[in-house]
């Protein structure tokens, strides 16, 4: 299939009884991909970092040749927020180049020929026109505040593509639009914005604090997907979906970073005021994913937000090392 063709759908990779590699599965996504593998019948392998360090080479490829899975789901990554990547810019760029590079090309030595390799929305163009089409890849500049990232992840579907090219490979590519809920990392400075926010607002319910100071100036808008329907995407679409096009999943929808304080707000019961702080960044202003072809498959998302909210900070609250 072309790139940027039409996707087709059909069972391409019954995942009963299949072994699938889950690399990342500490992760939020990697876990919650983990469990719905689970629950489909497949049998979930795993690696840790005491015995695998996914940044060399060497010990991916003995790993993947112990472990011979059926199929992989590339979850790992170096993550952060706008903070993390304007702070540590070349370890967001070497270590998710070398973490993807040694899984897929581990996995095409060893005979892997099924593999799922995620990505993110930060991979499209700052200027991209919204929502954003899977055809808007490589088509302008990057927003600099996460260009390092972006570019490892771009890397990552060129690699899928370029295996599915040269060796014939079934190695597919989803982007993800931002993620939330159970098994986030969670830190008011150092998180993405959902995690972020909900541990400055819960902090100061908590300690009776008057004022939740937030970066940028609360006007651009974001879309927002909980990890439970993104591991339900992955799974359909390494059981359904077989094309060279990357696909986006998402929701479809949009909120602003303002409203989103006011839930966080609403959600941790802060009653305080909410003051910006315009000398942070904004980052884009706007940035929603074009989800019609993953939709066109059959699949769509199903939780809505202030669910997977709520949700999110009872998880929080069950995590004792969490709490301040």
């Amino acid at each position: 299939m072309p790139e940027g063709a039409p996707a087709t759908a059909h069972e391409v990779f019954p995942l009963q009884g299949k072994r699938v590699y889950v690399a990342g599965h500490r992760g939020m996504v990697g876990a919650a991909c983990a469990r719905h593998l689970e629950r489909e019948g497949a049998e979930v392998i795993t690696s840790d970092r005491a015995t695998v360090d996914l940044r060399r080479q060497d010990q991916v490829e003995a790993f993947m040749a112990r472990a011979r899975p059926d199929a992989m789901i590339v979850a790992a990554a170096k993550v952060g927020g706008i903070l993390a990547n304007d702070t540590y810019p070349a370890e967001f760029l070497y270590e998710n180049l070398m973490i993807e590079a040694n899984l897929i090309e581990a996995a095409h030595r060893c005979d892997v020929g099924r593999a799922l390799f995620l990505g993110s929305s930060c991979i499209y163009p700052r200027d991209a026109a919204n929502p954003i089409n899977e055809d808007a890849l490589l088509t302008g500049p990057l927003e600099k505040t996460n260009e390092w990232y972006a570019i490892a992840k771009i890397a990552g579907i060129k690699l899928s593509q370029a295996y599915r090219r040269q060796y014939g490979r079934d190695y597919i590519s989803a982007m993800p639009c931002n993620l939330y809920g159970p098994g986030d990392y969670f830190h008011p400075t150092r998180s993405h914005v959902i995690p972020a926010l909900l541990q400055r607002f819960h902090d100061a319910a908590q300690n009776d604090v008057p004022t939740v100071t937030c970066w940028g100036s609360g006007t651009p808008r974001r879309e927002f997907m909980h990890v439970d329907d993104v591991a339900e995407a992955c799974t359909f679409l390494l059981r359904s979906y077989s094309g060279e096009g990357h696909l986006n999943i998402g929701t479809g929808s949009d909120i602003s970073i303002a409203e989103l304080a006011a839930e966080i707000a609403s959600v941790t019961g802060f009653k305080g005021r909410i003051a910006w702080d315009t000398s942070k960044p904004d980052g884009t202003m706007l940035k929603r994913m074009d989800v019609s072809r993953i939709g066109a498959l059959g699949w769509h998302a199903r939780i809505g937000f202030r669910e997977g909210l709520d949700a999110t900070y009872r998880w929080f609250l069950e995590q004792p090392a969490l709490r301040t």
